[in-house]
């Protein structure tokens, strides 16, 4: 196949020799399941992002859910977040029988708004937390978000599943609030294939986790059967869950860690390129070039009142055009589920919506060629001039 009209993924992961010679070390150890390996990876990963505890998981919408459960989130509570993000954020809230309370979004960062959750928590009771999501690897406002949480004395906890490997202002993105939730899932900027970190500084925090995301169960498999003090004895001291990352996954995080900051800078020389190649279009909005980005997604805004044609269709013709995108996000509060049991209305989060009608991501992963981020922004450049119409 001709290279020019092979088609670019929209991501694809990063994977080398050394992954592969260290699930081979795993299969030749005899032990598969969470051991040695994961005990290492996560003290490599608290080193990595300066936290006192890292606690690997077999995803990150498992870490979320721990996190809430642990900070003792139960029917009936509240917790802040967005509905501009994938399910897994707000679904956990709903595992402990609590309920989301949406708030809308920064049109420029497409994360929450404080001025929004202020206003939010003036009229609402009963809030027990906030739960931002640093969208596409862009910073939400901690400082602002912390100054919340801290004269209201509620918890917030990071979803950074876009996140890593970010230094916001002198400390990584996860570990600002009470706890932060990494996703290495196939598309994210290291990945495992499924997986997540909580990393946190809470110790009793920590060990609430540690119990909870295996059954309940007051020691680790591997300390019960290979340890020196090796014993069949355990205790199963709360109903907990099967939430522990096993060593096959945690072996290729060792050395995805090792490769994070290369992959980083790659994501944002890709990303850099298109701010040049694409950042004059008259039809099209880009990301800010200030400030901080993970560069995990590169999402584009069409300016749809210049164009003869809307974002579905603009997305159709790259698609055929053999260029991998996707939507970051459908917001939740139109998906059946949460408009049917909150009553939610389209208009409630007007911001929201108005992103999510222009928006969509273009690839972007370190395996990404020059010829084929040429080739993307060709494409996008010569798509959005076939049915430039000016404004109208």
């Amino acid at each position: 196949m001709n290279l020019k009209s092979e088609p670019i993924p929209f991501a694809l992961p990063s994977i080398g020799k050394e992954e592969e010679e260290a699930v081979l070390r795993v299969l030749r150890s005899g032990w598969l399941t969470t051991g040695a390996e994961a005990r290492e990876f996560e003290k490599e990963f608290s080193s990595y992002v300066g936290s006192r505890h890292s606690l690997a998981v077999n995803s990150a919408t498992a870490g979320l859910h721990l996190c809430l459960e642990g900070l003792g989130v139960k029917k009936g509570d509240r917790v802040i977040t967005t509905p501009y993000t994938f399910t897994a954020t707000a679904e956990v809230i709903r595992y402990l029988g609590a309920d989301p309370l949406f708030v809308d979004i920064d049109p420029e960062t497409f994360n929450l708004d404080p001025a929004s959750v202020i206003r939010v928590l003036k009229c609402e009771k009963g809030v027990k937390g906030l739960l931002p999501v640093h969208i596409g690897g862009r910073p939400a406002a901690m400082e602002e978000l912390i100054r919340i949480k801290e004269e209201r004395d509620i918890f917030l906890v990071e979803d950074a599943a876009h996140a890593f490997p970010l230094v916001y202002r002198d400390k990584f993105l996860g570990t600002w609030g009470d706890a932060g939730v990494y996703s290495f899932y196939a598309t994210k900027t290291i990945t495992t294939g499924e997986g997540g970190m909580v990393a946190t500084d809470n110790s009793e925090l920590a060990r609430r986790i540690s119990t909870m995301r295996l059954h309940g169960i007051d020691r680790e498999i591997w300390d019960r059967y290979t340890s020196k003090e090796a014993s069949w004895m355990y205790r199963v001291v709360e109903a907990g869950y099967k939430y522990n990352m096993p060593d096959i996954l945690a072996a290729i995080g060792r050395e995805q860690l090792k490769k994070a900051e290369m992959f980083f800078r790659k994501r944002k020389k890709i990303a850099e390129f298109y701010q040049r190649t694409l950042g004059e279009l008259d039809f099209l909005h880009t990301p800010s070039s200030g400030g901080e980005n993970a560069w995990h997604l590169y999402m584009v805004r069409l300016k749809t009142d210049k164009l003869s044609i809307g974002r579905d269709t603009f997305v159709k013709l790259l698609q055929a055009a053999g260029i991998g995108t996707s939507v970051h996000y459908i917001p939740l509060h139109i998906m059946p589920y949460y408009k049917d049991k909150y009553g939610y209305k389209p208009e409630d989060f007007p911001n929201t919506m108005k992103v999510f009608k222009s928006v969509f991501s273009l690839p972007i992963y370190p395996g990404m060629s020059e010829e084929q981020c040429v080739r993307v922004s060709d494409t996008v450049k010569n798509i959005g001039e076939a049915h430039y119409r000016g404004i109208h």
